[in-house]
């Protein structure tokens, strides 16, 4: 039996272990270009300066690369084998987000696409350029508009098959593939997750305001986290798998089957108590090659600070009072605010010796709302 170039395709992706794989056009997709106006207009991408720089490529796939004709949209599952929401009671313990707990999924994706893509090349007839998170491509939208699955209220992908766990991939190719029809959206009334973010950061069904999502705090933004949001923020500490694991589409989500995207020990929801002491060294050797790498030492122990803040837990005192001293000011003010809560009489103490010779604004604001 003779397969089409899509099942050909289809199955090469399948056996490299991609469980999704549609097509589409290289039309820019329905109300993209007008919605991302819209989000940078109002700001609500923060400190995402990317996002606004030459926002016309990231409109249409052919403003990235003139010459496409086709996408191969491809999701790889990354399901959990447990609920990512159990954590969250688990004060003394950092909560972080499914995706990031295994290897570098830019890594892992991009072997498999660089793989596929020249098998395309080789029986398509057609030149290939591979993205993965890394370029102004609008994944969620183009996948959507290939049938992978909507977006949901929550503004990510969600699948029928998959739930809201899929990583996303694409080759862009000049060959010629029928695009495959886009998938309903099938969220209905339901606001599930909508109404579980900590923080509020949906203005609307379908809008978010990135300055005030969690993942967005913990990870992409490099300054002090503002107050409103610390107590919300609980014990995670690297991004928020909230509105995702609340999707009853969920219930038809794979766990994860590669290997490489499997639970670290390392970065499996790990103690605070393990984290507060990193330094420089420590961090990298202990998250090398996993996503929460990119993030860096001083932001990555600004949201453990807030965590041990959060988390009751009096025995962290000793090692956030340590932090006082630390080189970086996102550190030492998350250190003050963290000490003020797990022993306010003991950082009262402190404030007037660490306050005097404070040289930052922000951390010495930290010290002089205490006992306020």
């Amino acid at each position: 039996m003779t397969l089409t170039l899509k099942e050909r395709i289809a199955h090469e992706a399948n056996a490299l272990g991609f469980e999704a794989v549609r097509f589409a056009s290289a039309d820019a997709p329905p109300g993209v270009g007008a919605g991302l106006d819209a989000f940078l207009a109002h700001g609500r991408h923060g400190d995402m300066a990317w996002l606004a720089a030459d926002p016309e490529r990231r409109k249409s796939p052919r403003a990235i690369w003139p010459d496409v004709k086709s996408i191969i949209m491809l999701g790889l599952s990354y399901g959990p084998e447990r609920d990512p929401l159990e954590v969250l009671g688990e004060r003394s313990r950092g909560a972080i987000s499914v995706y990031a707990q295994g290897a570098d999924y830019h890594d892992v994706i991009k072997s498999k696409l660089k793989t596929l893509a020249s098998r395309v090349q080789a029986f398509a007839q057609g030149d290939v350029k591979v993205f993965v998170d890394t370029a102004p491509v609008m994944e969620k939208p183009i996948a959507a508009n290939a049938g992978l699955g909507w977006q949901g209220k929550h503004t990510n992908l969600v699948s029928r098959d998959f739930g809201s766990w899929l990583f996303l991939g694409s080759i862009f190719t000049t060959a010629e593939i029928a695009p495959d029809p886009p998938e309903e959206d099938h969220c209905g009334a339901c606001r599930r997750c909508l109404d579980v973010c900590p923080t509020h950061a949906f203005v609307a069904p379908y809008q978010l305001d990135a300055r005030a999502c969690i993942s967005y705090l913990t990870i992409e933004h490099k300054g002090h986290i503002a107050p409103e949001f610390r107590e919300a923020m609980g014990n995670r500490i690297f991004g928020c798998d909230d509105c995702l694991a609340v999707c009853p589409w969920n219930k038809f989500a794979t766990v994860a089957r590669d290997a490489k995207l499997s639970v670290r020990a390392e970065s499996d929801n790990p103690p605070l108590a393990e984290l507060l002491s990193l330094d420089e060294a420590a961090f990298r050797a202990r998250f090398r090659g996993t996503p929460i790498k990119r993030t860096r030492r001083d932001r990555f122990l600004r949201n453990v600070l807030i965590a041990a803040g959060n988390s009751g837990d009096e025995t962290l005192v000793p090692q956030v009072q340590q932090r006082l001293g630390d080189a970086s000011p996102l550190v030492r003010a998350m250190a003050v605010w963290a000490l003020s809560r797990l022993a306010p009489e003991r950082a009262s103490s402190l404030r007037a010796s660490h306050a005097r010779t404070e040289t930052d604004p922000a951390v010495a604001g930290e010290w002089a709302r205490i006992g306020a």
